[in-house]
């Protein structure tokens, strides 16, 4: 979460990219709006993507381990130590799933600033 919460920084700042990038009118003869623009766009859609497959890959970690640790469940179900790890990451599972929500959400308003 501390890594996603660095990774955003960019969609954070997203409004001040914008208004360091596009030039002034004083300034556009001297810098290609068009170019920096796109290199904006591309460095945002790299980091959407990179966060995208980050937290996949966590909730996919997670599964498997949440599904390993039920079928150990079945077979020592008196088993206490067992059972706090199983809803320890199934929490863990959940709360990388609602990073996906998150993730949409911060996305969906970066896209609209930059339009």
């Amino acid at each position: 979460q501390e890594l996603l919460r660095v990774m955003r920084t960019i969609d954070d700042r997203i409004v001040h990219e914008l208004n360091t990038t596009i030039p002034t009118a004083s300034f556009v003869g001297k810098v290609d709006a068009g170019q920096t623009c796109k290199e904006l766009y591309q460095s945002l859609m790299d980091a959407h993507t990179s966060r995208e497959r980050i937290i996949k890959n966590c909730i996919a970690q997670a599964s498997s381990v949440v599904k390993t640790l039920r079928e150990e469940r079945e077979k020592a179900q008196d088993d206490v130590a067992l059972l706090k790890q199983l809803r320890k990451e199934q929490t863990k599972l959940k709360l990388m799933q609602s990073e996906l929500n998150v993730e949409e959400v911060v996305n969906d308003r970066s896209w609209k600033v930059l339009d």
